[in-house]
């Protein structure tokens, strides 16, 4: 008998955690195919905000699968990292933020 007919409930975990995991990992992957290209189009190296929200998102989707999974090496490796690229996006708007407030104290 097939697997999702004995314990349905557990095939469908199984699988959907394989999934979240998958998905997780293209999205965090992607995110240097993404500073490639970008870096490939400008003949030097670059790394664009969108590496940050792709770090942030594919960090995540692997943090919550390494919860579930209750790996704790994974857990911490993912929890670091997740706190550097937050803190990138922090620092990010944070200079934009400076070039914006003269316009602002103009108006």
């Amino acid at each position: 008998m097939h697997a999702a007919l004995s314990d349905p409930i557990h095939y469908l975990i199984t699988h959907s955690l394989l999934l979240l995991g998958l998905t997780g990992q293209a999205i965090f992957s992607g995110r240097f195919l993404i500073q490639w290209i970008v870096s490939e189009r400008q003949q030097k190296s670059v790394v664009p905000v969108v590496f940050w929200y792709f770090s942030v998102g594919g960090g995540t989707l692997l943090l919550l699968y390494a919860i579930l999974r209750k790996d704790p090496v994974f857990i911490l490796g993912q929890a670091g990292g997740l706190l550097i690229y937050t803190r990138n996006l922090f620092l990010i708007y944070k200079e934009r933020s400076k070039f914006k407030e003269p316009s602002k104290q103009a108006a």
